[in-house]
């Protein structure tokens, strides 16, 4: 999707002054703050190469000077664990993929004019050398086995106009965001020689691949079968994004241009991995075929009757919003990962029978890469570290650090972690509760609860950079896993469809009280934050339990749903969720149930709002909502925008900026600990809630 920057008009933004800055409580020396944030390195999109002796990844690091982050392509020697930047100066690096051969790697990268183009870059050493010079961004790439060539995805370019023309620029609106300033252009498949030329076209149409912006993770990829003759890619019938429902699993012929596809779904499938020998692909799609569950790894034969029916979920037994990271050498299992509980787990799939989890300690996974030999490289965090690189030589061995680059938490004191487990309603939820570094027994203290995203998402026990910044000014802070989660079965996460917000309210507040049975919190001063979906169920807690809260900050906040499915990105596509369209019958009645701004008049908590001015996913309009509802009732409220497109501010000064005001907005109404009252109990050291 294509981020639009708009011109800010009508608001008075009121920045935090020096002196409010200065009146925060100091931070302790030694403590993770939001000045450390630009100081993480981004470790990404681990490959492994064909002979299994290297890694190819991506470092980031922050160029505060330019407010942005710098990309590298790295080379790691597994034997020795050595490190070698290949590429220098080079921006917005990524989609890594090494020729069949090992000689060469394609990787996508910026021209002078900021568009993705493909490079190749010969391992042995010399210049990447540029293979495309498209007028749009290439989107991705795959070699075709023979490395003779590479075939990629672009959109098509707008059409030119020249002198009157130029001007008659209006464009049909449909399933598409808000902020579109022109009509969408279909992304289509192009083929060019690994030794440069000239691109040549291979579909067209008025259909395309899907389209796809961040939050949301990268398209699905293109795979050649292992004859070379066929290119496997999902199909949607348009690249408006409100239209993904319509994505489908193609397989084109090279040769003819022939397509079909490959199973009879209605509704969306992603992520296709095909197998070693080309005769099966994994695919995501939701289990039981029925919008809104969770997401799992279903199998089809490639060479069946067109379209047959549907493919067999081979993780149904898992029963976790599931992912395939890719196929074992031999073709008879899948390496599939998904959150457990509060961590993320890697498992063995077999084609047929259970699953094995592998042992990977206290890490938590992220990104991971099969080698042709079956073994692992992975991206984890642990407790006191942002992500960093590991290896497995086979898939359930001891993994292995192979890079040491996170030094930002060197020195510092952390926050220690649990697990919390409790009832509400039906279900059991857990939730990571962080204690402020300094904790001391027998005392309570402030109370912040953040609030993941998604809501199809999860809160960890790892190393997260937003507990860690709250716990640091002396808090407790409290992430539960309201229903909607994706951590606890299918059942539990699809609990929400129609049910948006009232449902993990009671999930939340269930979760507060059993924390509060342990004597260590002060109930005078607690908050609530989020982001996103922890936005929108920020505004619903301060709005349904108005007495709780002493402050709240509510970041691209969802508070009118049917602003969501009118204006955001994926718009129409929200009934799956909401329920039918709030335009057709009475349907409004039950948007406007589920809406937070439907309660915000009794609202109480002085409220910080944030929101990009360009959010294609949760529209800035809801955050102005929030606003004048909150003003015009005497709450008191700021509302901060930032002149960005996106769904939250990506450059690193930006971002820093986010936290510096979330704490000093909280420490304004909840203070320091210094003023902590005598608990009853101390619980530090339990390892969770009573069931």
């Amino acid at each position: 999707m294509r981020g639009v920057r708009l011109v800010l008009a009508s608001l008075a933004l009121v920045p935090f002054t020096s002196a409010q800055s200065a009146a925060q409580s100091p931070v302790q020396p030694g403590r993770f703050t939001a000045d450390d944030l630009p100081k993480i390195v981004r470790i990404s999109e681990p490959q492994i190469s064909p002979d299994g002796k290297t890694i190819a990844f991506i470092v980031g690091r922050a160029n505060l000077k330019e407010n942005r982050w710098d990309t590298e392509l790295e080379f790691l020697d597994i034997t020795s664990k050595a490190m070698r930047a290949i590429t220098h100066d080079r921006q917005g690096v990524g989609w890594l993929r090494w020729s069949p051969d090992g000689t060469r790697l394609a990787f996508l990268a910026q021209d002078a004019d900021k568009k993705a183009q493909v490079f190749v870059l010969p391992t042995a050493g010399g210049e990447a050398l540029q293979l495309t010079h498209s007028k749009t961004p290439i989107r991705q790439l795959t070699w075709q086995p023979d490395g003779q060539t590479l075939a990629f995805a672009a959109a098509d370019e707008i059409p030119e106009k020249k002198d009157e023309a130029k001007f008659e620029d209006a464009f049909e609106v449909g399933n598409n965001s808000y902020l579109e300033r022109a009509a969408a252009m279909p992304v289509h498949l192009w083929t060019i020689p690994a030794i440069g030329g000239t691109a040549k076209r291979l579909t067209s149409g008025t259909w395309s691949l899907p389209v796809t912006a961040a939050p949301a993770g990268p398209p699905p990829e293109i795979s050649y079968t292992p004859e070379g003759k066929s290119i496997l890619f999902v199909r949607a019938e348009s690249p408006l994004t409100g239209e993904g429902e319509s994505s489908r699993l193609e397989l084109l012929d090279v040769a003819t241009g022939a397509m079909h596809p490959l199973t009879k779904a209605s509704i969306a499938e992603g992520a296709p991995r095909l197998s070693p020998d080309g005769s099966q692909v994994a695919y995501s799609f939701p289990r039981d075929g029925k919008r809104r569950n969770e997401e799992s790894v279903y199998l089809v034969p490639i060479n069946g009757a067109a379209g047959a029916g549907l493919g067999k979920d081979i993780t149904y037994a898992l029963d976790h919003a599931m992912t395939a990271a890719g196929w074992m050498p031999d073709g008879k299992a899948l390496l599939v990962s998904g959150p457990d509980g509060t961590g993320t787990g890697l498992w063995l799939q077999p084609l047929e029978g259970p699953a094995k989890r592998l042992d990977l300690g206290a890490l938590v996974a992220g990104a991971a890469n099969i080698g042709k030999d079956g073994s692992v490289a992975f991206t984890a965090t642990d407790a006191t570290h942002p992500p960093e690189l590991f290896y497995m030589a086979h898939a359930g061995d001891a993994p292995t650090q192979l890079t040491h680059l996170q030094t930002v938490t060197d020195g510092k004191t952390l926050g220690k972690q649990e697990t919390l487990a409790w009832k509400s309603d039906k279900f059991t939820v857990d939730g990571v509760l962080t204690y402020p570094p300094a904790y001391v027994s027998g005392q309570k203290y402030p109370l912040v609860l953040y609030l993941h995203g998604g809501p199809t998402a999860t809160s960890l026990e790892t190393f997260t950079s937003s507990s860690q910044i709250l716990a640091a000014q002396g808090w407790l802070v409290f992430e539960p896993n309201y229903r909607g989660s994706d951590n606890e079965g299918n059942a539990f996460e699809a609990s929400i469809v129609n049910d948006a917000s009232a449902g993990p309210g009671r999930d939340i507040m269930a979760g507060v009280t059993a924390l509060e049975a342990r004597g260590i919190v002060d109930e005078r001063r607690i908050a609530v934050s989020g982001w996103s979906y922890g936005g929108q169920m920020t505004a619903w807690m301060i709005g349904n339990y108005p007495t709780v809260w002493k402050a709240a900050v509510a970041g691209a906040p969802v508070t009118d749903l049917v602003d969501q499915y009118s204006l955001s990105d994926n718009n129409v596509e929200r009934a799956a969720g909401y329920g039918p369209s709030p335009f057709v019958g009475d349907n409004l009645k039950s948007y406007a149930l589920q809406s937070p701004l439907t309660y915000a008049y009794r609202i109480q908590a002085p409220t910080l709002i944030m929101s990009d001015v360009g959010d294609w996913r949760v529209t800035t309009t809801q955050a102005y909502k929030l606003f004048h509802a909150l003003k015009d009732n005497h709450v008191p409220v700021k509302f901060i925008a930032f002149p960005v497109p996106g769904h939250s501010p990506a450059d690193p000064i930006r971002a820093r900026d986010v936290w510096r005001r979330w704490t000093a907005w909280l420490d304004t109404y909840l203070g320091s600990p210094g003023n902590a009252t005598a608990g009853t109990t101390d619980s530090a050291s339990t390892t969770g809630l009573a069931q």
